[in-house]
């Protein structure tokens, strides 16, 4: 994302500019591309820059299309126009976040392609008038491989030109893939995973598409939901699903696929939901729906009853929800291929030589990301043996601080253009200290200063308070801190590969605290039970402290409770002053060496009147008796804990949010990026 971009998304922020507005804007485009929009329409072109723009490429007959999870997937076959029904479902999407668009057009024996960097509306200029055709595809890419360009835009073309790709998901041994391609031959032109796919269908392409693609998934590991047409075969589009959302809409005499259900809402509201290793053939009149090894399986059509908002949110209340809900994806999204032989392996950052002769390590962010920081210094501190300061990026910028050579900075931030985190970087940077960075988007202005950096592949957020970002920046300082571990010689390597097991595997137990609040409600009871508090507590030692901070900061930015985070063992040094009778006290327990002392903790708020909430390990229980309410945390590795109990202080946040009639999704006074300091 651009800086433009950035700014954009933030202005639009506070001024509370709504999806349906947004939408309004995405159909005025489409009809003013008609030619049908009358003069009070602000015509595109006003809306795009008219310098530099480059050559519409020319590609043949075999195109393929898909894109990150968070990414827009839009086609049609049929006997209408495809090109006004593909521009119309992009723009549907355009609300998930991209930083560039493209699509694919079959005419009289080839394909047409058209890509470019930016907003939809660039393509759409650079595409021009009057297109028309009845087979197509359209992607609106958020960049996980490779800057935002057009080069790396989808679709992706193979070396014939008879096969381009874009697809939603991570190829994670694209790199070998790659290798392997290259000595067979192949050329490549953008820095993506999604053109491999490309090129093996190519490699695997006699007389049927299915059969290639088909041969071509075998070859695959990773997440992937993809599109794939081909001029051989002129009114036919393959699509396969594993781990990222498919949807194919019916239609009479036309069908059409896309990665989410808004895409189709106004053409449809009969639908397949893809589910994980299905496999499709769509034609205008025929959808045959297959395992990927060719059993046929019988899908029930889905009827949608949502409006074009609420499908949006796929259902859910609001983004925040949505994106505590998306979780467990964008964990595994983003510890996807960061292991060789279940140890964890960040040699492609080619930092090993200074991980390896690293002295000290300043962890530098904002806000949530840099609670997400004070995660990761313990983590590295007990994994590495590194001593590590965390600190926030506005007080940081003016310190006097005291550098040596062989010190490594590490940044935080989910937007990558947090003003006082890059003025941070620039400081290490001007005293030749190395940066690594951690963000969420590619080719942002910390992505780009910095020496190395780690991607969150936590697509955009929507809602302002982060939840998702969050979760997938602890992902990374786990992952950093073992490596660290590996490389400095700090852990033995059956400890690494145990600590890496169950890392790898916690997104099941993210999800199964999603489960088990959607059966029993719990959170939101308690929620509802303490919506008229002024003013909340929480309590931690160690690792749960850090914890407890960010969930203070949930609750007060988007509830406006008076929220404060205290290390248990300060309450008598000034907090225990603000106890009083029936305010509430989160307590969060799951450090099991330290059951003793915060329990010894939680009977001193009892004793003064607290009403104490215990956010518990479930062999903690007993141990914890003696606290009013209970939230139950599957067992798990203390040092791994915040991953699992940050979950329900988002989940509380959420609710008491709505139930004192707050605006969850754009919190008074906040904005997404802060780009000014």
């Amino acid at each position: 994302m651009d800086e433009g971009t950035v700014l954009l998304s933030t202005f639009l922020n506070l001024l509370g500019v709504d999806t349906g507005t947004v939408l309004l804007s995405a159909f005025r485009m489409l009809l003013e591309y008609a030619g049908e929009t009358d003069k009070r329409t602000v015509p595109v072109s006003t809306l795009v820059k008219k310098d530099g723009q480059e050559n519409r490429p020319l590609v043949h007959p075999l195109i393929i299309i898909g894109g990150y999870i968070m990414c827009g997937i839009m086609g049609y076959t049929g006997r209408g126009n495809a090109v006004p029904v593909i521009i119309d479902g992009l723009a549907k999407l355009e609300y998930r976040g991209y930083d560039s668009s493209g699509i694919a057009m079959y005419n009289d024996g080839k394909i047409d392609v058209c890509k470019k960097k930016g907003r939809l509306a660039d393509m759409v200029e650079e595409l021009g008038k009057g297109k028309c055709c009845s087979l197509g595809i359209g992607h609106t890419r958020w960049a996980t491989h490779g800057v935002p360009s057009d080069s790396n835009a989808h679709p992706h073309c193979d070396c014939t030109g008879k096969i381009a790709l874009v697809h939603n998901g991570i190829i994670e041994n694209y790199a070998q893939l790659r290798k392997e391609l290259i000595i067979e031959g192949h050329d490549f032109v953008s820095e993506t995973d999604t053109e491999v796919m490309a090129h093996l269908i190519e490699k695997y392409y006699t007389d049927s598409l299915e059969e290639a693609v088909r041969k071509a998934l075998a070859q695959v590991r990773g997440s992937f939901a993809i599109v794939v047409i081909c001029s051989d075969e002129p009114d036919k589009i393959v699509t396969a699903k594993k781990a990222s959302p498919l949807i194919i809409g019916l239609g009479q005499g036309e069908n059409y696929v896309a990665s989410d259900i808004p895409a189709v809402l106004g053409l449809t509201s009969n639908v397949y939901i893809i589910e994980e290793n299905e496999f499709a053939v769509i034609t205008p009149d025929k959808v045959v729906i297959t395992d990927f090894e060719g059993q046929p399986i019988d899908k029930k059509v889905f009827e949608v009853t949502w409006d074009a908002v609420s499908a949006e949110k796929e259902g859910y209340d609001h983004f925040m929800l949505k994106e505590i809900n998306e979780q467990p994806r964008a964990i595994k999204d983003t510890l996807a291929g960061k292991t060789v032989q279940n140890m964890v392996d960040l040699s492609g950052l080619e930092m090993d030589e200074t991980f390896k002769q690293v002295g000290k390590i300043f962890i530098v962010a904002c806000g949530t990301a840099y609670h997400a920081g004070l995660v990761g210094r313990m983590a590295i501190e007990k994994l590495a043996r590194v001593p590590v300061e965390t600190d926030i990026a506005s007080e940081f910028r003016y310190r006097d601080v005291l550098w040596n050579p062989d010190d490594l900075m590490i940044v935080v931030s989910q937007s990558g253009e947090t003003a006082d985190t890059l003025e941070a970087l620039r400081k290490a940077k001007r005293q030749g200290i190395k940066v690594l960075a951690i963000t969420n988007v590619v080719g942002s202005s910390v992505a780009r200063e910095a020496d190395k950096v780690i991607y969150t592949h936590a697509g955009p957020e929507i809602a302002v308070a982060s939840t998702k970002a969050y979760i997938t920046q602890l992902a990374i300082m786990y992952l950093i801190a073992m490596y660290m571990g590996k490389i400095k010689g700090a852990c033995t390597e059956s400890e690494l590969q145990e600590l890496g097991s169950q890392l790898y595997g916690i997104d099941l137990l993210v999800q199964k605290i999603l489960n088990r609040e959607k059966e029993s409600g719990k959170i939101k009871q308690l929620a509802e039970k303490y919506k008229e508090v002024q003013s909340t507590f929480f309590l931690g030692r160690g690792l749960d402290y850090a914890v407890a901070m960010e969930g203070a900061l949930k609750l007060k930015e988007i509830s406006y409770v008076h929220a404060e985070a205290y290390a248990a063992g300060e309450l008598k040094h000034g907090p225990l002053a603000l106890i009083h009778d029936g305010v509430p006290v989160l307590a969060l327990i799951s450090q099991d060496d330290l059951v003793e002392k915060s329990m010894s903790n939680i009977k001193e708020v009892k004793a003064r009147g607290a009403v104490v909430v215990a956010v518990c390990k479930e062999s903690l229980q007993e141990a914890c008796q003696e606290c009013d309410d209970q939230i139950l945390l599957p067992d798990i590795n203390p040092i791994l804990a915040p991953i699992v109990s940050v979950v329900p202080l988002q989940l509380f946040s959420y609710y008491m949010a709505i139930y004192r009639g707050a605006d969850v999704d754009k919190p008074r006074n906040l904005a997404k990026s802060v780009t000014v300091e």
